[in-house]
């Protein structure tokens, strides 16, 4: 069953999901409004038309989210999920459904049908995913503030020659930056081993394909993924979001083949999870990303200027 569904935010940034009753498939659940694609209907189209007829709603202005492969134990269901950045009109409940509006951070809270797990991640994480690589300390904490002046709202903290020392210190100074900016700091696994101050960790490569579970952190996990085998691996053991490399070719990694976009959308729509472009980003790569069905886009110094 193919379906439509529309992730709708008002200008308080609040999203509007509805209650499913008892009679339908996942009942007492709430959703993200949509229903099912018409014969010879498009995706975009179908949750057009489902906005109008469900709530009033005349789309102006809209991008695919994800796209969502999920099996229940009777139905198999295919998402195509539209972001909904602009609409007129007022939300009406025209088909007596229960509606509410709710502040993204609060999503989780509410109990949403299995296969929209994915949607709640990719509503609550941003577009661009900024990476800290400096080696030493004040680096480090220039570049994070640097990162939060520039609206940056999900930072990774990766580094390789940092004393444990130093690592704490700039925990310590990160810690509290990003909570004041409400910034989602991301620890690299290679650098966290039992630190009490990592709540949320992105894990290299070679980390993710060496444990068979979601790590034990209360926030996000995130992954580095090169391959299918890596993407499918991720995804299998819960990860929240993945970042995917590289796209283009990049001068920090010369001799690495790059993916291009072709391959990058290939890949993308064979997991159910947010996936991040990464290689040799520019700001002005965030739509083509878009199009091919990517989350948003990182990288090291993409997001200084």
């Amino acid at each position: 069953m193919q379906i439509a569904v529309g992730v709708v935010s008002n200008a308080q940034g609040e999203i509007l999901i509805a209650y499913r009753p008892e009679s339908v498939h996942q009942g007492n659940r709430w959703e993200f409004p949509g229903g099912k694609l018409e014969a010879g209907e498009t995706d975009k189209a179908a949750v057009v038309r489902e906005l109008k007829e469900e709530l009033g709603l005349t789309v102006k202005r809209a991008r695919r989210l994800i796209c969502i492969n999920h099996q229940y134990s009777d139905l198999q269901v295919k998402l195509w999920v539209w972001k909904i950045d602009e609409f007129v009109g007022s939300v009406c409940s025209n088909e007596g459904q229960v509606i509410r509006w709710v502040p993204v951070d609060r999503l989780t809270s509410y109990s949403f049908p299995a296969a929209n797990r994915a949607i709640v991640n990719a509503v609550q994480l941003p577009s661009r995913y900024a990476i800290i690589a400096d080696d030493n300390l004040f680096a480090l904490q220039r570049t994070l503030i640097r990162f939060v002046e520039n609206n940056v709202k999900l930072i990774q903290l990766r580094t390789k020659l940092l004393s444990t020392a130093d690592l704490q210190k700039m925990l310590e100074f990160a810690t509290p930056v990003c909570k004041e900016n409400q910034v989602i700091l991301m620890v690299n696994s290679d650098l966290c081993v039992g630190d009490a101050l990592v709540v949320n960790i992105h894990l290299t490569g070679k980390d993710l394909m060496a444990i068979n579970q979601r790590p034990k952190v209360t926030g996000w996990v995130g992954a580095s993924c090169h391959s299918y085998s890596e993407l499918q691996h991720a995804e299998a053991i819960g990860v929240d979001f993945v970042v995917l490399a590289p796209v283009k070719r990049t001068t920090t990694h010369p001799d690495a083949k790059p993916l291009g976009w072709e391959r990058f959308q290939k890949l993308v729509t064979q997991v159910n999870i947010p996936v991040y472009a990464l290689g040799g980003m520019m700001a002005s790569d965030l739509s083509l990303t878009y199009e091919n069905g990517g989350q948003g886009i990182a990288g090291i110094s993409t997001f200084l200027s």
